[in-house]
């Protein structure tokens, strides 16, 4: 009775221990999504300003670049609805962090200094990519595809690209992964190198380390004018 006992306890504990990690995991990810929700937020904010649309049209850029990947990957992966619509956090993030920009003194702020400005828009534009990127993947492998490398790379980069791309056919520009600076490559590599290193890593690390490639990647392509071949 009293082995039965223990044996019933350490099953408890072992169980609350697995459940403290799952709790972990999913907290993680939800930070990922949300700092890349702001940072998506943020560029697609930044593009509408310099596009001079109104308040609406910030707030629409916003939104679709913070959340128009996500919506894509969840339909390709039959999750309906799609995360966006069954948890409005992300859009409610969104919408916040573009009327932020939107406020005048910010505005100012960032039209006033050219530079900044780009370099701000640059990195929140890294960082999101990097992010969503690994998100992607990540929602792959929970769906049970994570013997799918080419559904988990695909997915993963769409996701990273797919609300850029949006945006920028919304500010009626070429889509920016078409003409610069090895950003979609950057994505695809990303992707690839975290589905890969998923299993023997760990989820959670193979998201810190296909976040920071994907994100240096994008920022040194920037800089060093990385491209690739043009006719």
């Amino acid at each position: 009775m009293i082995l039965r006992t223990n044996a019933c306890g350490t099953w408890q504990r072992k169980g609350t221990r697995k459940n403290r990690e799952i709790h972990m995991t999913n907290t993680i990810i939800l930070i990922f999504e949300l700092i890349g929700t702001i940072a998506f937020s943020i560029s697609g904010a930044m593009v509408a300003i310099r596009k001079r649309m109104d308040i609406f049209g910030i707030a629409i850029l916003g939104l679709t670049t913070a959340v128009g990947g996500g919506v894509i990957r969840d339909l390709i992966l039959g999750i309906t609805p799609p995360a966006t619509f069954r948890h409005p956090v992300y859009a409610i993030t969104a919408l916040a962090t573009a009327f932020l920009i939107f406020i005048p003194a910010v505005r100012r702020g960032l039209e006033k200094k050219h530079a900044i400005y780009d370099r701000f828009l640059l990195i929140m534009d890294s960082v999101g990519l990097g992010i969503f990127t690994v998100v992607g993947v990540q929602a792959a492998f929970s769906q049970g595809y994570g013997d799918n490398l080419f559904l988990a790379v695909f997915v993963g980069t769409l996701t990273g690209v797919g609300g850029g791309v949006m945006r920028d056919m919304m500010a009626g520009d070429r889509p920016y992964i078409f003409v610069k600076h090895f950003y979609a490559t950057s994505s695809l590599i990303g992707a690839v190198v975290t589905a890969l290193i998923w299993t023997p890593l760990g989820g959670i690390c193979a998201m810190a380390i296909g976040t920071i490639l994907t994100t240096t990647l994008r920022m040194l392509a920037a800089k060093y004018r990385w491209s690739l071949p043009k006719p």
